[in-house]
């Protein structure tokens, strides 16, 4: 798979889970990185040990996405220290499992601005060179929950409803420029998104046995880097519900919500 090498590919929330993984195996095949994460000391940690194995250049930024001003620095520097983009990964987020009327405001508010408008963020700053140079990849972490709401996750459900229907238009609105949009969503992923999103582990120790490796997840991510892939949905059954969900969805939230209400 030569078509990374040297290539210039920029991952949001790179400092663990897939996004860390995406890291790793876009360094095996010979990519230039930009980390960025709030957490600065884990992405140093992972830029030194990718520069140490790999022949590749690596560069990390402090970043919170929901902070515009800061995007809008940190991008300006990196278009003009590396002069182009060629894939994006917009893969930071996170998520707040509670009933809608257990959910605090600043908790929507918080989801809202990392989800969604720092996914935009981040999107709008590559999109004007991207178009220019007619080449490019935007990558936007969304979620089956994007497809298919569940109980306890109707805030984190929106915001990703929302990814979805922001990557379905600009992936028409730029299909004339050669630069391709997919959206990949998974199902639960055996990361630490969990302690933020289910503090009293029910969730996790119900779908355990089906949890997703990140390694495997950040497979699918890269292989399908510089090509026109729509959507990666993982796994396939799951997103089989998704689709029967949108076919019959009085039946299905009714069948469904024994096993749903588990969560």
């Amino acid at each position: 798979m030569n078509r990374l090498k040297g290539k210039n590919v920029i991952i949001t929330g790179a400092s663990g889970g897939i996004g860390a993984e995406i890291a790793q195996q876009c360094a095996e095949k010979g990519a230039n990185l930009v980390l960025l994460a709030r957490s600065k000391d884990k992405l140093d940690t992972l830029k030194r040990e990718l520069e140490n194995r790999y022949s590749i250049q690596v560069k990390v930024y402090q970043l919170d996405v929901a902070n515009k001003v800061r995007v809008e620095q940190v991008f300006k520097d990196i278009f003009a220290r590396l002069g182009h983009v060629d894939v994006l990964v917009n893969n930071a987020g996170f998520g707040i499992f509670r009933e809608a009327h257990a959910v605090q405001l600043d908790e929507i508010q918080a989801m809202f601005d990392v989800n969604v408008i720092g996914l935009m963020a981040c999107t709008l700053m590559v999109l004007p060179h991207m178009r220019k140079r007619k080449s490019g990849h935007i990558i936007n972490i969304a979620s089956q929950a994007g497809k298919l709401a569940t109980p306890k996750s109707s805030v984190y459900s929106a915001t990703k409803h929302a990814v979805l229907g922001f990557s379905n238009s600009l992936r028409m609105e730029l299909a004339d420029f050669h630069v391709y949009v997919t959206t990949v969503n998974p199902g639960p992923i055996a990361t630490n998104f969990f302690q933020i999103a289910d503090e009293q582990g029910t969730y996790v120790k119900n779908v355990q046995k089906i949890m997703l490796d990140p390694k495997y997840v950040a497979e699918k991510i890269v292989a399908a880097m510089l090509t026109p892939t729509r959507e990666i949905n993982l796994p396939r059954w799951m997103n089989a519900g998704s689709v029967i969900y949108a076919l019959f969805p009085r039946a299905f939230e009714r069948i469904g919500k024994r096993f749903f209400d588990r969560k």
